[in-house]
C-alpha cells in the first residue's frame, strides 16, 4: 500500500444482492471494521423482494444502493456497479459476494499486492469456508483445458500454511476479486453472455492476454458461505449453469485437441466431482 504522503487508491467495493438480506447485512457489518480508509461500499440490488433495500438503507445509511429493475444475474448486475465505479473515479474495484465476511486487513493486503506493480491487473485473497474457518475454499485458480477442468487449488484442505506464498494464478474467483481500473479500461467489463458462471475466468483470461498478471495474495483472508444464492454446492441450478459456462469458455479458449481430450475425461471427472461434493454444503 502507498506510504508517506501518497494517498490510498480509491477502491469501490461492489456487493451484488438478490434476496439475500441477512447475508448482505452480515457482510456489511464485517466490512465496517476494515482498516482501509479509502473504500466506498456499493450494494447493487437485483430486484430483491425480501426487503433487502430498506434494511440496508436503514442499518447502513452511508452505503450506496443501486436498484436494478430486474435480476441481471452476476455479470449484468456487477457490470452496473463497475460502470458506476469507473464514472465515480475508482482506482480499483472489488467484487465481493454478499455471502462473505472479511478479515480486518484484507483490503489493505490486496491493495499492497498491486499498488507498486502496474503489471498486476487483478488480485485475490485466500478464501475459507465460513462454516469451517480453517478449511480452504480457494487458494488460487487452476485451468486444465485438456481435462475440461477449472478448479480451486487447495479446496477442502485444512489451512496449515501450505498455500501461504503469493503467486500468479490462472484465474480468480468472482467471489472476491480486486481489479485495477486500467485493466477494466483495457479489457472491458464482464461478458454478460456467461450470466452466472465462467465470467470471472473469462475476465481473468482476457486480462492475462492483455499483458496483466493475475495474482493470489494469501495474507488477505475472506470467509465464504458457498453457493447460498444458487441452492447449494451440488444443486441442479448451479451445476447446469456451471456446465454452460464451461462450454462457452472451452469454445473460446480451447483448441481441438483439448476438446477431444476434455470430452473423453468428462464422465470420470463428473462422477468424481459428484462423489466429493456430496460431503459438502
Amino acid at each position: 500500500m502507498p506510504t508517506g504522503s501518497d494517498p490510498q487508491p480509491l477502491v469501490f467495493v461492489l456487493i451484488l444482492n438478490w434476496n439475500g438480506m441477512e447475508d448482505t447485512l452480515e457482510c456489511l457489518r464485517s466490512l465496517s471494521a476494515i482498516d482501509y480508509s479509502n473504500a466506498r461500499v456499493v450494494v447493487i440490488d437485483n430486484a430483491s423482494t425480501d426487503g433487502s433495500v430498506l434494511a440496508i438503507r436503514a442499518q447502513f445509511p452511508t452505503v450506496q444502493v443501486i436498484e436494478n429493475g430486474s435480476n441481471l444475474q452476476f455479470a449484468g448486475g456487477n457490470n452496473v456497479g463497475i460502470r458506476y465505479a469507473i464514472r465515480e473515479g475508482a482506482d480499483a474495484i472489488l467484487l465481493l459476494n454478499n455471502d462473505t465476511t472479511v478479515d480486518t486487513h484484507f483490503l489493505s493486503e490486496l491493495v499492497s499486492a498491486y499498488a507498486n506493480d502496474r503489471s498486476v491487473g487483478m488480485v485475490a485473497p485466500k478464501i475459507l469456508y465460513y462454516a469451517q474457518p480453517d478449511r480452504i475454499w480457494y487458494a488460487g485458480g487452476v485451468i486444465e483445458w485438456w481435462k475440461g477442468w477449472i478448479s480451486h487449488r487447495g479446496i477442502r484442505e485444512i489451512d496449515r500454511g501450505q498455500y501461504d506464498a503469493p503467486a500468479p494464478v490462472d484465474y480468480i474467483t468472482g467471489c472476491c476479486l480486486l481489479v485495477r481500473r486500467s485493466a477494466v479500461e483495457t479489457i472491458g467489463v464482464l461478458d454478460e453472455r456467461f450470466a452466472m458462471y465462467g465470467e470471472d475466468v473469462d475476465w481473468c483470461l482476457r486480462a492475462r492476454r492483455a499483458g496483466f498478471s493475475v495474482r493470489y495474495v494469501p495474507t488477505a483472508r475472506v470467509w465464504h458461505k458457498v453457493s447460498v444464492s444458487s441452492g447449494g454446492h451440488f444443486s441442479w441450478f448451479k451445476n447446469w449453469n456451471k456446465l454452460k459456462g464451461l462450454v462457452r469458455l472451452m469454445s473460446r479458449y480451447a483448441n481441438p485437441v483439448q476438446w477431444v481430450s476434455a470430452l473423453a475425461s468428462f464422465p470420470v471427472l463428473a462422477i468424481v466431482a459428484y462423489v466429493r461434493s456430496r460431503r459438502w454444503d
